[in-house]
Parts: structure tokens; C-alpha cells; sequence
């Protein structure tokens, strides 16, 4: 099992409130991973990858900034025994065409580590 790339299969929902998009729609999440920048101080990005047949950046913009979506994946990673409250929008351009950049600090990294998950460097 590769302990980087973690499953992480729900159906998030945005509200269309971004800065980015005007768009209410359900998105499926396909997986997530972790890229930790500074080991020292534990501060990284959470990339959380989704289907694009749910949600195309060209057509439907980025999600960035939608407060339903961020709520609702918090939930869902809290629910994975994450510190899901420790994660939030990462600036516009670090965002993809196929997933969402998150910014993550010490209580998230620690909280990924004990559950047995490696970070890319």
C-alpha cells in the first residue's frame, strides 16, 4: 500500500460562494497527499484530489474560497481521524486542475503521522 497517495472517496458539495465559482454541485474526491515543506516546523500542503467528471477547473472554475466544500472536507478528514480544523485554502495558484491545495501546520502533520501516512518531500 503506498502510504502517500491515501484513498479518500466522498462526495463533497460546493456552494458556489468562491471567488473562483458561481457553482453548487456535488464533487467527488478520489484521494489525498501530503507534501510537508519545512519538517522542522511541520508546515506542508494537503492535496486533495477529485474526479474531474464531477468538477472541471476549465468549465466550473477552481474551488478555492467555497466555504461549504472546505466545511465539508474538514468534516470528512476529521472523520478519518485527521485534524481536519488545521486545514485551509492554500493561495489561488498553488491550486490544480485536479485537485484542491490546502495549507497544513504541526497538529495535521502530527495527526497524519500517527495514523501511519508519509509525506512527499
Amino acid at each position: 500500500m503506498d502510504m502517500k497517495k491515501i484513498t479518500f472517496e466522498h462526495n463533497l458539495n460546493t456552494a458556489g460562494d468562491g471567488l473562483w465559482s458561481d457553482q453548487a454541485r456535488k464533487v467527488a474526491t478520489t484521494y489525498m497527499e501530503t507534501v510537508v515543506y519545512c519538517p522542522e516546523s511541520s508546515y506542508g500542503e494537503l492535496r486533495v484530489y477529485f474526479d474531474t467528471d464531477t468538477w472541471k477547473v476549465n468549465k466550473h472554475g477552481l474551488i478555492y474560497t467555497d466555504e461549504r466544500f472546505i466545511a465539508e472536507l474538514r468534516h470528512a478528514l476529521t472523520q478519518h481521524g485527521l485534524a481536519g480544523h488545521d486545514a485551509y485554502y492554500s493561495e489561488q495558484g498553488m491550486q490544480g486542475n485536479d485537485y484542491v491545495s490546502l495549507d497544513i501546520n504541526a497538529e495535521f502533520v502530527a495527526s497524519w503521522q500517527a495514523l501511519g501516512y508519509e509525506s512527499l518531500k
